[in-house]
């Protein structure tokens, strides 16, 4: 995510007393602030919301503790009723450039809802640990820790009850939008080192996955941005610097899976893939590379393409195109995980 407009009164009242912490020497516009000192500052743009929901949404949701050392948490969202058996398990890394965001932002809240309701899926959505203060790999770590938390539960029979019955462990899949679809990409790439029994890892669903790369891709240098664009080029160098251990660049591999070619992502056992690709995104020519290299490294993988819409259209965008592609998504999200 790129820049998001803010309240211009925030800003004020977030300046006040910042200079104690140095000059800015990293920021992305109305999102994040780092400073000398390495105080970071990250505007409160989106409301965070409780697990609440309208009845009509047919979806129970409910928040469950991790690791109370780090603050991993995840927010489970359980259709109601079920008239085919147990629900498959997605398990869900929302976006922000490892930078920025929440499990609790409203606009996850409504859209994991909805595709719980939608997919007949059960949505356990991951908070993992941010950049800068927890570079990557941290991101990685806490989505793997999510699935071995899940396995523990599943042998011991301490996960909670109120969603097990109801859950498919031996249909579960990792899915993120953006810098969510990278974690969830690695985390995959993580886990097969990782018995995960009775958990089976049956595919991962990447929303426009957030990889960059020291070169250029034409959709990078030419793709027209409006203002309001949800990830800017300058925004997600700025995430790399952030999000990257020190001393590398953006052909390291957790950013670039390319860098050395399709035979590295050939090396890697990798389940079945999704890739949710928008046409006005800038990342939309690095995301089309990706789908090309895993089938050439001979895995399994399929694409769309989402006509008009840019980065996080299924999140940030209420338009009526939006609305629609955003429904056309579920549905291709539906059908992979059936």
């Amino acid at each position: 995510m790129g820049t998001i407009a803010v309240d211009p009164s925030l800003s004020l009242q977030i300046g006040r007393g910042s200079n104690q912490h140095g000059a800015v020497v990293e920021e992305i516009d109305g999102l994040i602030k780092v400073y000398k000192d390495g105080y970071v500052e990250r505007p409160l743009i989106v409301p965070h919301v409780s697990t609440a929901l309208p009845p009509e949404f047919g979806v129970i949701a409910k928040d469950v503790s991790i690791d109370k050392f780090t603050n991993i948490w995840a927010r489970f969202y359980v259709p109601k009723c079920s008239n085919s058996g147990r629900f498959p398990l997605v398990v869900y890394f929302h976006g922000g450039g490892f930078c920025v965001g929440s499990a609790a932002w409203s606009c996850y809240h409504e859209f994991l809802a909805r595709l719980a309701a939608n997919a007949s899926c059960i949505i356990m959505s991951i908070n993992y640990r941010l950049a800068p203060e927890n570079p990557l790999p941290a991101a990685y770590e806490d989505g793997l820790k999510a699935l071995l938390w899940l396995k523990q539960g599943a042998l011991n029979g301490s996960v909670e009850e109120w969603w097990q019955g109801m859950c498919n462990l031996s249909s579960v899949f990792l899915a993120g939008d953006s810098a969510g679809a990278n974690i969830a990409h690695n985390v995959a790439a993580r886990s097969i080192t990782n018995s995960l029994k009775p958990l089976i890892l049956k595919g991962t669903i990447l929303i426009q996955p957030f990889f960059g790369g020291e070169a250029r891709t034409d959709s990078e240098k030419y793709m027209d941005q409006s203002p309001q664009s949800a990830l800017s080029l300058a925004a997600s160098d700025t995430y790399w610097r952030l999000a990257l251990p020190g001393g590398t660049n953006r052909d390291h591999p957790w950013c670039n899976p390319m860098a050395k070619g399709w035979t590295k992502l050939g090396e890697m056992r990798l389940p079945p893939t999704l890739v949710c690709v928008s046409e006005m995104d800038i990342l939309k020519d690095r995301n089309l590379e990706f789908c090309a290299a895993l089938a050439k490294a001979g895995k399994r993988v399929e694409h769309v393409v989402y006509k008009g819409v840019g980065h996080a259209f299924q999140v940030l965008s209420r338009s009526q195109l939006s609305q629609t592609r955003t429904l056309e998504l579920m549905a291709h999200i539906k059908a992979f995980i059936s």
